[in-house]
C-alpha cells in the first residue's frame, strides 16, 4: 500500500529536519522544500495530499504558495496547512481568504500536527472520491446521450437497407451480396457499440496515444 505523501515547506533547517523526521516515523512519504518557489517545482511531479508550509519564508512565502496552489485546478484539492507565528484574527482571515485549509501557531505540538494531517488526508481523499464520482457520472451521461444520438440514424439506415434489399431482385442481388454482408456486419457492430454506451456503468479512461486518452469500451 502506497504511503500518503506530505510536502514540508520550511526555510528553517532545524524545523524542517524535525518535521521530516516526525512524519517519516509516522509512516508518511515526505519531501521538503526551502521555500514556496522550490515547492512548486516539487508539487508538479510529487502531487502530495497535504502541504505543511511556513507563512514567512524568503523567495516565496507560504501565503503566496497557497494562493498559487488553490488557483490551479490540478492542485486545488491539496490540503494546505499554514504554520505561522501570527495569532491574530486578521491574519487568520487573510489566510482563509487565500484558501488555506488549516492553521497551526508556532511552536507546534507534534500530536496536534499529526492529528491535523490525518484530518487533511481524510478530507483530501473524500474530495477526490466525490470528484471521481461526478466525473464518472458525467461520462455515463455523455455515453448514454451519444448512444441515443447514434441509434436514431442507425434505425433509419437499417430500414433503408431492408427496403433496398427488397427492391433489388435476383439475379442482380447476387452481384451485391458481399456489399450487403459488409453493411449488415457493420450495422451489427454499431448496434453492439450503442448498447454498450447506453448501458455503461463503470467508465474507465485509458491512454490512447502519448498526448491523448480515450474511454475504454468493453463490448
Amino acid at each position: 500500500m502506497d504511503k500518503d505523501r506530505i510536502l514540508i515547506v520550511e526555510d528553517e533547517e532545524d524545523t524542517r529536519f524535525i518535521l521530516e523526521r516526525l512524519l517519516s516515523k509516522n509512516d508518511y512519504e515526505v519531501k521538503v522544500a526551502n521555500n514556496g518557489f522550490d515547492a512548486l517545482n516539487i508539487i508538479e511531479q510529487y502531487m502530495p495530499k497535504v502541504v505543511v508550509a511556513d507563512w514567512t519564508m524568503p523567495v516565496m512565502d507560504g501565503l503566496e504558495l497557497c494562493n498559487i496552489i488553490k488557483k490551479n485546478d490540478n492542485y486545488k484539492l491539496i490540503y494546505f496547512i499554514l504554520l505561522t507565528a501570527r495569532a491574530s484574527l486578521k491574519d487568520r482571515v487573510m489566510g482563509l481568504d487565500i484558501g488555506a485549509d488549516d492553521f497551526l501557531v508556532k511552536p507546534i505540538e507534534n500530536q496536534e500536527l499529526l492529528a491535523r494531517i490525518r484530518s487533511g488526508i481524510r478530507i483530501h481523499n473524500l474530495q477526490n472520491e466525490l470528484k471521481r464520482i461526478e466525473h464518472n457520472k458525467a461520462l455515463v451521461e455523455m455515453a448514454c446521450t451519444l448512444g441515443h444520438q447514434i441509434n436514431n440514424p442507425l434505425s433509419s439506415l437499417i430500414m433503408s437497407l431492408k427496403s433496398l434489399q427488397e427492391e433489388v431482385q435476383s439475379p442482380k442481388i447476387d452481384k451485391f451480396e458481399d456489399d450487403f454482408y459488409i453493411i449488415n456486419e457493420s450495422i451489427e457492430r454499431i448496434k453492439q457499440f450503442v448498447r454498450t454506451l447506453v448501458n455503461l456503468e463503470n467508465p474507465e479512461i485509458v491512454n490512447y496515444t502519448l498526448d491523448s486518452k480515450m474511454l475504454k469500451i468493453k463490448q
